[in-house]
């Protein structure tokens, strides 16, 4: 869970923020800490829609890579030119 001291830092600094909240990069929500209280955090978008969000969900600035154990698998693609070989 994020702490107090971090959230303010987000806050002052204005950073914009990716909130993790599963495997899915789709599923991700993009804006800047406006408040929070011991359960939840306040995210503005950039539409200015503030969402609610539950503080277990992994924040971290926009910028920094995306944490491989929360990426989904990547599968294997052949190159056409081995399928051919095969036949």
């Amino acid at each position: 869970m994020i702490t107090d001291d971090q959230l303010d830092l987000y806050r002052v600094e204005s950073t914009l923020l990716r909130v993790i909240r599963d495997v899915s990069p789709r599923n991700d929500v993009r804006g800047i800490v406006v408040a929070w209280d011991d359960d939840s955090v306040l995210i503005r978008k950039k539409n200015r829609r503030v969402v609610k969000l539950a503080r277990s969900y992994v924040y971290q600035p926009y910028e920094a890579e995306r944490p491989p154990e929360y990426m989904l698998p990547q599968e294997l693609i052949e190159p056409d030119d081995a399928a051919d070989e095969s036949e």
